[in-house]
């Protein structure tokens, strides 16, 4: 007896070692957002991450949703504190200045072991990969395609979207004669403005800054007398825009709300725009009913802003664990229900007028170099306003915007010698 009683009470000091073992405490992984959480993406995520964590009880996902003007600076605070979340959610404009901060983990190799690698779009990869080394994951596409009021165009005789500048011009200026209302529209401040700025250089074959060979950056515009004319001719055609009617005058001070909502109202024929204008059309059913979408006109080349909003992954010791969330939440099913129309994955097309239309622009896609964009995304909404409001010559305003962008890539210790 006393030997079957040492061997129970040896078990019983047994069972809360033996349980602390089996059951260990959850690696806790922080994520920052700026999602909406009443909207429909930000929904499909939150069910997203239930269901990941009910399939990875070892892993918990604790979401901050941060409001989105506020996030880029408590995400720049935290890093040079030294403590950044383990993930997040961002634009495409704050990658390079995380990555000069030295924040961002290397995932090359878990990306070259994924099993979906091929079904993301190369150049979205590209895009956030600096010196071969990926160091974001891209997570959303807002690549911008030419919506047009089709009805408009019919009744200005316009038989098909223009594929070129002159062609916009000339179909602009049939809608002003027939509707009496703009055939095109443009953000002439605000965040959007240097957006539709780096598509019409990319259309002229202008780099805003070029990678040189010592991995750092340079504006080459006053070093390539062509070139520079190259960006000249983008500023001389917004100013044509505007001495031609091609745009209402007050699309000089309007920012994406009012060029989202004017649009979405009927008041002009055309834009530049993404997928979101479907939450427009179902706010203005009658208005938006003949919408339809085709290509950007392309100047010397087609191309059009690839807006994508990364998941950032930073550099710390639960790099496994959120790996493993990030790469879930890149999968077909949760990004078919997050992006439907704007996914970073390649078998996700979404519908006939807002999915397919705009993913299918994906290998023309453009985005501002990896390099701290802050002051320079300011010099090129000012030198946007410079043309339209103050009727300052294209190419004084370009050889301005290329001195403002070396000054910037100096201050930030980016700027390749020459």
């Amino acid at each position: 007896m006393n030997v079957l009683r040492r061997s129970l009470l040896a078990a019983t000091l047994c069972l809360p070692f033996m349980a602390g073992s089996a059951v260990a405490e959850p690696v806790t992984i922080d994520f920052w957002t700026g999602w909406d959480p009443g909207k429909s993406d930000a929904k499909a995520a939150q069910a997203a991450i239930a269901e990941f964590e009910a399939a990875n009880p070892e892993i918990k996902v604790k979401t901050q949703v941060i409001a989105f003007d506020a996030l880029h600076d408590k995400l720049v605070t935290a890093i040079s504190a030294g403590d950044a979340p383990d993930l997040s959610w961002g634009l495409i404009e704050w990658f390079g200045e995380l990555n000069r901060m030295n924040a961002l983990a290397d995932l090359t190799g878990r990306m070259a072991e994924w099993p979906d690698r091929d079904k993301l779009y190369p150049n979205a990869l590209e895009q956030l990969s600096v010196e071969g080394k990926l160091v974001a994951l891209p997570n959303y596409l807002g690549l911008r395609g030419l919506l047009y009021h089709s009805d408009m165009l019919k009744a200005a005789g316009v038989s098909e979207p223009p594929k070129t500048w002159d062609e916009l011009v000339a179909a602009a200026k049939a809608i002003r004669e027939k509707t009496g209302k703009p055939g095109f529209g443009i953000a002439g401040r605000g965040v959007r403005s240097p957006q539709e700025l780096i598509m019409f250089l990319a259309q002229n074959d202008v780099e805003i800054a070029r990678r040189q060979a010592d991995g750092k950056y340079r504006n080459t515009w006053k070093d390539d007398p062509a070139e520079l004319a190259r960006a000249a001719e983008v500023f001389a055609f917004y100013r044509r825009m505007l001495d031609e009617g091609v745009v209402a005058k007050q699309a000089s001070g309007w920012g994406w709300e009012e060029e989202d909502t004017n649009f979405g109202l009927g008041q002009y024929a055309m834009v530049v725009n993404g997928p979101w204008m479907r939450s427009r059309s179902e706010q203005n059913p009658k208005e938006m009913k003949d919408v339809l979408v085709a290509a950007p006109p392309a100047g010397r080349k087609a191309a059009t802003f690839f807006e994508i909003a990364p998941i950032y992954v930073y550099k710390g010791d639960k790099e496994d664990a959120v790996w493993k969330f990030a790469s879930f939440m890149l999968n077909k099913d949760v990004q078919a229900k997050m992006y439907p129309d704007s996914s970073a994955r390649s078998d996700v097309v979404g519908d006939e007028v807002w999915g397919e239309p705009f993913t299918s622009l994906a290998p023309i896609g453009v985005s501002f170099p990896p390099v701290a964009l802050g002051s320079i995304t300011r010099s090129m909404e000012e030198s946007i306003g410079r043309v339209l409001l103050k009727d300052e010559a294209p190419e004084k305003v370009a050889a301005r915007l290329g001195e403002a962008v070396n000054k910037s890539l100096r201050q930030s210790g980016q700027m390749s010698s020459p």
